[in-house]
């Protein structure tokens, strides 16, 4: 199998995405920063499967390194790109950041590849380029809608920087997965999401709070309009996601593809709302949660779930893990992590 690039390899979908490729035969490049992963996940990468993926710390934004990369790895046959920075509530604090970090990376990589006789490139997109969704689920038709965070933003402008590459490179054939909420952790807990500091997402803000880490799980907003008022987002199970990405990159590699710039929804197509997720927690893990109702958070959205049928049909790819499977994952990973502290 060819050899495949996974940049920000190191965080939380890129090292699942890297154990999936390397189960299904491919070699492994990692590029990742470490400004938001640890060198340990190499490890747990290399444990899981028998095999360590050759890794560069690089900063994607130094463009002659960028180019010296792509100098010494010719034989690249796939391009999986997570690097990017991912808060949604830190992007409303720093949106410079976010525009520099996610925008000038992507053309730096985008720059070489379209130097190569083919290549293939698969886009980590979000949900969040649909801004509040007129109607659930959300299909791939829906409209863009102008986006609630520069997070989003980044998201929108990358994709629309893919598709008008695409149109004038025809070498250049990409996917982009618009997924929802990723969560969850390999059921080996050898491999997980891993924040550094305070957590910006949901899952690990729980497990954290139910180890004594942080003293109470804020919840914000319960004057929504959904059954509890809280939020509605369509969690995901990492393995489920990571297994996508290695579907969409065959579909190119085999030239399936009926487009050289495709988009596909990835979610289970079932919202759950914010107090869902708790109580499914406290099932799979027996602990009673410490939470408390606070403010609505700025950029966030009422709810967001997918229709899925076109990545079911197409890509022939399907979510099969639940959310108390993720639970109970995210949960395992989190007392895995402390032990090993």
């Amino acid at each position: 199998m060819g050899k495949i690039l996974v940049t920000g390899g190191l965080g939380f979908i890129g090292s699942h995405t890297a154990v999936e490729l390397q189960n299904e035969g491919f070699e492994v490049v990692i590029i990742d920063d470490l400004s938001n992963s640890s060198i340990g996940v190499l490890k747990g990468i290399t444990s899981i499967t028998g095999i360590s993926p050759i890794f560069e710390q690089l900063d994607l934004k130094d463009k002659p390194k960028v180019q010296a990369f792509f100098k010494v790895h010719q034989d690249i046959e796939g391009v999986i790109h997570f690097a990017a920075s991912k808060a949604v509530g830190e992007s409303v604090e720093k949106p410079l950041l976010y525009y520099e970090n996610n925008i000038s990376t992507l053309i730096y990589v985008l720059q070489e590849l379209q130097k190569l006789e083919t290549s293939n490139f698969i886009f980590s997109s979000s949900c969040t380029v649909y801004g509040q969704a007129d109607k659930m689920p959300i299909t791939e038709n829906a409209p863009i809608k102008k986006a609630e965070s520069p997070y989003g933003n980044t998201k929108q402008i990358g994709e629309e920087i893919i598709e008008d590459s695409c149109k004038v490179n025809e070498n250049i054939n990409a996917i982009a997965l618009r997924y929802f909420n990723p969560v969850g952790a390999h059921e080996s807990a050898k491999i997980g999401e891993l924040p550094i500091g305070v957590p910006q997402n949901l899952i690990p803000f729980i497990t954290q709070t139910a180890m004594g880490i942080r003293e109470q799980l804020s919840v914000f907003g319960d004057d929504y309009p959904t059954l509890d008022g809280t939020c509605i987002r369509d969690y995901i199970h990492v393995v489920d996601l990571a297994k996508a990405h290695v579907v969409a990159l065959q579909r190119l590699i085999n030239r399936t593809n009926k487009f050289n710039y495709e988009t596909f929804n990835v979610g289970t197509g079932t919202g759950s709302s914010v107090l869902e997720v708790i109580k499914s927690f406290e099932k799979v893990s027996g602990q009673k949660l410490n939470y408390k109702i606070t403010n609505r958070r700025s950029g966030d959205i009422i709810s967001a779930y997918a229709d899925t049928t076109k990545a079911n049909n197409e890509l022939g790819w399907k979510a099969k893990l639940t959310l108390d499977d993720a639970m109970q994952s995210a949960w395992k990973w989190e007392q895995q992590i402390r032990k090993n502290n």
